[in-house]
């Protein structure tokens, strides 16, 4: 899964071609998303997820629910036209976390289900598969950041223009990043397609407020890239802050009381910097500060009522283990 540190929303088509210079900033998480594939005796799909313990079975694909929990994955199921199959999933992350965790998982089945077809897929093709299967899913358009971090790993900068999408990796150290950030979970969940659509149809109607703010959140993208990979861990901090502040403007579901809460709480203990991840409403809050400061800064979230996701930085990103058991 992933924190975006800057330029997030912008990563949905068309929304980049309005901004030269769009790019989205994110760092890979140890939280993951699983997904075991078992060949079974028959042509019947049997689906189990672990998160819920819920299970439902079919003889065919198209006679799946097409509800949640399950509609993601009837998404992929049906493109890969998959049969004779236990398919597992698990996910590290709270429900509407907004840490892209239901990006992470559809990579994890997407990925799996390719290797067991024999299909030789490459990495755009692979992620341009799982993008659209979850717009599919969640009947609203869907960005290209979220698919990365869980494919490659690591601290990335995804370049967003005329000539496509470009994931680039960032010279900086994971261990002295990942000594700072603090990942908590407000316990509200969040549904980012919604907050996504309404923010990309003012700037489509050509909202001036919209426009001004994405504007800004360009340039603080290309200052906090700057900022990570020359270490000035204070800069990344201002750059966070300000991020949140525009990002905050875009919609006014984006932050809630209770966000607003969390979020002076950290400041006032020593964060350098903090904010919502994905699009707002609910889910997860990023903090940053020095390492002396993370410990305090911790406890104020915990005491505002949020829940600490213990987490690191993931350099190694897909795996695929044959063999492996749930």
């Amino acid at each position: 899964m992933r924190i975006d540190l800057a330029g997030a929303t912008l990563d949905i088509w068309p929304l980049y071609l309005y901004h030269a210079g769009a790019q989205t900033l994110n760092v890979a998480i140890s939280l993951r998303a699983r997904c075991w594939l078992r060949a079974r005796g028959d042509r019947r799909l049997v689906l189990h997820s672990l998160d819920t313990n819920l299970r439902v079975e079919a003889d065919h694909w198209s006679e799946l629910p097409p509800d949640p929990p399950w509609r993601l994955l009837c998404c992929i199921l049906r493109f890969f036209e998959a049969e004779g199959l236990d398919v597992v999933t698990r996910s590290d992350s709270p429900i509407g976390a907004g840490i892209a965790g239901s990006s992470a998982l559809n990579v994890a089945t997407c990925a799996a289900l390719a290797h067991v077809q024999g299909r030789d897929l490459s990495p755009d093709a692979l992620l341009g598969v799982a993008m659209n299967v979850e717009a599919q899913a969640i009947d609203v358009p869907t960005g290209a950041q979220d698919y990365r971090p869980a494919y490659y790993g690591g601290v990335s900068a995804v370049e967003l223009g005329v000539g496509g999408v470009t994931r680039v990796a960032l010279d900086v150290d994971p261990e002295l990043l990942e000594r700072r950030l603090i990942l908590a979970y407000t316990g509200a969940s969040r549904q980012s397609g919604i907050n996504n659509w309404q923010v990309m149809k003012g700037r489509i109607d050509r909202l001036q407020e919209i426009a001004e703010q994405f504007d800004a959140i360009c340039r603080v993208a290309g200052d906090m890239r700057r900022a990570l990979e020359a270490a000035d861990w204070p800069g990344v901090g201002r750059h966070i802050a300000a991020e949140w502040e525009f990002r905050k403007r875009l919609a006014p579901g984006v932050t809630t009381p209770a966000i607003d809460d969390l979020i002076e709480r950290a400041h006032a203990a020593g964060a350098l910097g903090a904010k919502v991840c994905g699009a707002g409403g609910g889910g997860c809050i990023m903090a940053f500060a020095d390492p002396g400061d993370v410990g305090a800064v911790t406890q104020a979230l915990t005491s505002g009522g949020a829940r600490i996701l213990r987490c690191g930085v993931d350099t190694e990103g897909l795996r695929l283990v044959p063999d492996g058991a749930p």
